[in-house]
């Protein structure tokens, strides 16, 4: 019974799921729509316009992770609220956050990790599997077309495959289409490591060699996949191919860091530093689900009288996953950094109505008042905290939670900072790659490097971006340890988070790795290992 129900949730649905929702997808500059009566099965593995049709159903699946029916769970607010740089206030996400739940394979957080996470990936690596076992047969299909199609789909494997073994370590991987005869074959042990990384790489090479630097805005592009690669070799401790893609993506190719930190999230993100960028465009068939991304990292300032919500402020927000004082701190060491002058960060709120216009709000004293936390503290933590404004889109509706906004998810700072730190694990000068974001942030330039700055300065670039969790995890259990225990929540100077532990004292080693849900090891093979410690 588990094997009927384990394969029709994940990947029995492969076939029709495709046809269903190729013509869904968002980007007009790559989406023909063919008559419904050429869309079946058929069609998506036996032509070229079929299967670039299922191709496009591959952002598809991939945007939707970010959509209004996962609302805060969504996973980069989920990750970007368990790390050491997030204080998480309240909501499910700062359960999670502070470690209360998702913790355990039987507890809702599990779960919704399990629909996130586990299922999302499972689901977008089985069609793409699909789609590349069929075009490499196919008859008929021009051969440059066909890489086209074979490369767009192994970018998608191969990250789908990378995001879940960084979570949850104990994964097993497949080049096998689904099909009548397999798809009750029940999954009896995790992949090897070995096995794991081979694919990835194998993956990542085609779409590198057989990807161009430019397409459409929201298309895979060579410089996506070598920026994947490159963060993949250094999972694997391979620094001199994680300093050979990244330096080569940054000499070789198109794109550049934007000239100042406040280019860096306008308009529609679709710029010469963004290497992925999800589409989603307001009033149109395809153009993707609100998301409320943005409104989990804002503070509700707008509850003070005197003071409405707009997109400069950072439009409406829920005030659920805050910079913590850790993160401020660092961002402070250069009062010339600008990053948090209104770019990515926001410190300061104005009045913009009433006798103050103007003025800066200065009505809450969050650290004085230590015997009265909740007049002060959580007014102050809901209202007038810092907020992270990356996901403020300047078209977005300043009277709703609910936003179609842009999504960057892998940008060329990000490369820079790969860079630094592979050189210094190897060989060569890292100070330049890593001043090169800091000049930009108008930062005193470095004179030395190590892994505690490479720390620091992936904090104050990348902070909110889904990939703080995953650095900390990569350079070791103690690294983690420390960082989490040390710094994560605010600590002394909001210990109980009103009236809940400190994520600092809730903290295990073992929540290194996400537990699998049990719902989701229930429908595995009988042997099928847990993560050590659940």
């Amino acid at each position: 019974m588990k094997t009927k129900f384990f394969n029709s949730e994940i990947r029995i649905s492969t076939l029709l799921s495709i046809a269903l929702i190729f013509f869904l997808a968002s980007c007009q500059d790559f989406l023909e729509e063919q008559p419904s009566t050429l869309i079946d099965s058929d069609y998506i593995y036996t032509t070229e316009e079929g299967l670039k049709s299922g191709v496009v159903s591959l952002y598809k699946i991939n945007r939707d992770r970010y959509n209004n029916g996962t609302e805060d769970f969504m996973g980069t607010v989920l990750m970007s609220s368990r790390s050491d740089l997030a204080f998480s206030r309240t909501g499910y996400t700062g359960l999670m956050g502070r470690y209360q739940r998702g913790v355990s394979p039987v507890d809702q957080g599990a779960n919704f990790v399990s629909g996130i996470f586990w299922k999302h990936y499972y689901n977008l690596a089985n069609k793409a599997t699909a789609i590349i076992n069929a075009a490499e047969v196919v008859e008929g299909v021009n051969e440059n077309a066909k890489n086209q199609i074979i490369a767009e789909a192994k970018f998608f494997r191969a990250e789908a495959y990378f995001y879940l073994y960084r979570m949850f370590n104990n994964i097993y991987i497949s080049t096998e289409t689904v099909t009548v005869e397999n798809a009750f074959d029940v999954v009896n042990d995790r992949s090897s490591k070995e096995e794991i990384f081979t694919l990835l790489n194998n993956d990542l090479s085609f779409s590198i060699d057989h990807l161009g630097w430019t397409d459409a805005a929201g298309r895979v592009t060579k410089g996506t996949a070598k920026h994947l690669k490159a963060k993949v070799a250094m999972w694997e401790g391979n620094w001199e191919e994680a300093k050979y893609q990244a330096v080569s993506l940054i000499e070789e190719g198109p794109h550049s860091l934007m000239p100042t930190t406040a280019d860096v999230f306008s308009g529609d993100r679709n710029h010469a530093e963004a290497l992925f960028v999800i589409q989603s465009k307001d009033d149109l068939l395809g153009g993707g689900e609100n998301t409320m991304m943005n409104a989990n990292y804002v503070t509700q300032y707008f509850h003070i009288a005197g003071i409405e919500a707009n997109v400069e402020q950072g439009g409406r927000g829920f005030s659920r996953v805050l910079p913590n004082l850790y993160l401020l701190n660092l961002l402070a060491e250069d009062p010339n950094d600008t990053r948090d002058d209104n770019t990515y960060f926001r410190l300061k709120y104005y009045y913009t109505s009433g006798p103050n216009v103007g003025q800066e709000i200065t009505i809450y004293q969050p650290i004085t008042d230590l015997d009265n936390p909740s007049k002060t503290y959580q007014k102050y933590y809901q209202n007038l905290h810092p907020s992270c404004i990356k996901f403020a889109q300047e078209d977005d509706n300043p009277d709703s939670y609910l936003n179609r906004s842009n999504i960057m998810v892998y940008r060329l700072a990000e490369t820079y900072l790969i860079a630094a730190e592979a050189i210094m694990r190897s060989s060569g000068d890292p100070l330049p790659y890593i001043n090169a974001v800091r000049t930009r942030a108008k930062a005193a330039p470095l004179t030395s490097v190590d892994e505690q700055a490479i720390l620091d300065e992936r904090a104050r670039e990348l902070a909110f971006e889904g990939q703080r969790w995953f650095t900390l995890k990569r350079m070791g259990q103690s690294v983690i340890d420390r960082q989490i225990t040390s710094y994560a929540g605010d600590g002394e100077y909001f210990p109980v988070n009103l009236g809940e532990k400190d994520p600092r004292e809730n903290w295990r080693p073992h929540y290194i790795n996400f537990p699998i849900a049990q719902i989701d090891l229930d429908l595995l093979g009988p042997n099928y290992p847990q993560n050590t410690g659940y």
